[in-house]
């Protein structure tokens, strides 16, 4: 079988989610079938690091593909051909978009509908080419994977797709993710924090994300507390985020807030590990990676009250009201204080974990792949 994927979102030294998606599912599935050949397909000069097995075969499909017309050229004009020319028996699509000009069967991944419930938070042309086109994308798939019950039946209740055509195959957190010894742990608040204890935050930062309640959260938390905790943003400055660094540069409390920018999966990795907690205070999320990479690093999380978020963590969570600033920063000191709950905490994060594995969610995406490739 000839399975095309597109992996335009594998771009080195700045994978985020759909990257590390991409990188974690086909690596395996790669690796596991090596009697399929699979066509990376990648918009731009790619680093051999992503060719993950000898069975991958890297094609570069013009033009660069960032924004909406070029997604139409790409997705509809160009990729047509590409996947005629090595006759492909099947593409895989992980970031929501697929071809409507092509006969060959799809498999399309819809990790989450956020534009809809939060159209405010993106930019303008990004917003009318997925309202006018996700629909016409998810009736056009032949499979549609997502990465939570909560999105599946978004998907379903939204553009009354019907349920059997929708397959949930879950995320996990990398295996990198690991607590540090005490010692380590030091050496990382050496360098991020001057040493002290700190909350984190990790992703993007935009503002789906709610670093501005976060930052308001925070103030509340000082306030109250006279600690020398610091909070740290791990991820880059993203989009729209004009009113997060305006905010931020009249602070009162600036000299105890961390901007890291991007970290590459491996120093995430320690700085996540060495955080007193991690808050994620997102207003919506098709499966949130974060906390249960937190939770696997034995670090407790705060995590918004909402989407799917609860769905992936279960009793191993605390939640909060993402909106209310007051209930976050309530969350934060509870969890300051109370020794014995972060404790609990962290061990039920070691039951939740046990759900969520990368093996299982490459094998269920590669049913996912057979099914779409299978004549009727």
């Amino acid at each position: 079988m000839v399975i095309a994927i597109n992996t335009k979102a594998l771009l080195q030294g700045k994978l985020e989610g759909y990257g590390y998606y991409i990188q974690e599912i086909f690596s395996r599935i790669a690796a596991q079938h090596p009697n399929h050949q699979f066509y990376f397909l990648f918009d731009r000069p790619f680093a051999e690091e992503f060719i993950y097995a000898s069975n991958i075969h890297p094609v570069i499909v013009k033009p660069e593909a960032r924004f909406p017309l070029a997604w139409n050229v790409w997705y509809n004009w160009m990729l047509p051909s590409v996947l005629k020319k090595i006759k492909a028996d099947v593409f895989v699509s992980p970031d929501g978009f697929c071809s409507l000009r092509t006969s060959v069967p799809q498999c399309l991944v819809v990790h989450d509908l956020a534009f809809l419930h939060y159209p405010g938070f993106i930019h303008k042309s990004h917003l009318r080419f997925y309202k006018k086109n996700t629909g016409r994308f998810l009736k056009k798939a032949k499979v549609i994977a997502t990465v939570s019950e909560y999105s599946k039946l978004d998907i379903v209740a939204q553009y009354n797709i019907e349920p059997q055509k929708i397959h949930v195959t879950f995320n996990a957190a990398n295996a990198v993710f690991q607590p540090l010894t005490y010692d380590e742990r030091e050496t990382v608040k050496a360098k991020y924090s001057h040493g002290c204890e700190y909350f984190i935050y990790t992703g993007s930062i935009h503002p789906r994300k709610n670093p501005i309640n976060l930052l308001k959260a925070f103030s509340k938390f000082k306030k109250r507390q006279r600690s020398n905790m610091k909070l740290l943003f791990a991820g880059r400055l993203a989009w729209k985020t004009e009113e997060f660094t305006k905010l931020l540069s009249t602070f009162k409390f600036r000299n105890d807030v961390v901007l890291t920018g991007y970290l590459d999966q491996e120093e995430l990795s320690k700085v996540v590990a060495s955080a007193y907690a991690l808050i994620y205070p997102s207003f919506f999320e098709g499966f949130g990676v974060p906390p249960l990479e937190a939770l696997q690093c034995g670090v407790p999380a705060i995590v918004s009250n909402n989407s799917a978020l609860p769905e992936v963590g279960g009793e191993a969570y605390l939640y909060i009201d993402p909106a209310n600033a007051d209930d976050m920063a309530d969350k934060m000191m509870l969890i300051y204080k109370d020794e014995a709950l972060r404790g609990r905490l962290i061990e039920r994060g070691k039951l939740q974990l046990q759900k969520f594995s990368w093996d299982a969610a490459a094998e269920k995406m590669w049913n996912c792949i057979e099914l779409a490739a299978k004549t009727e």
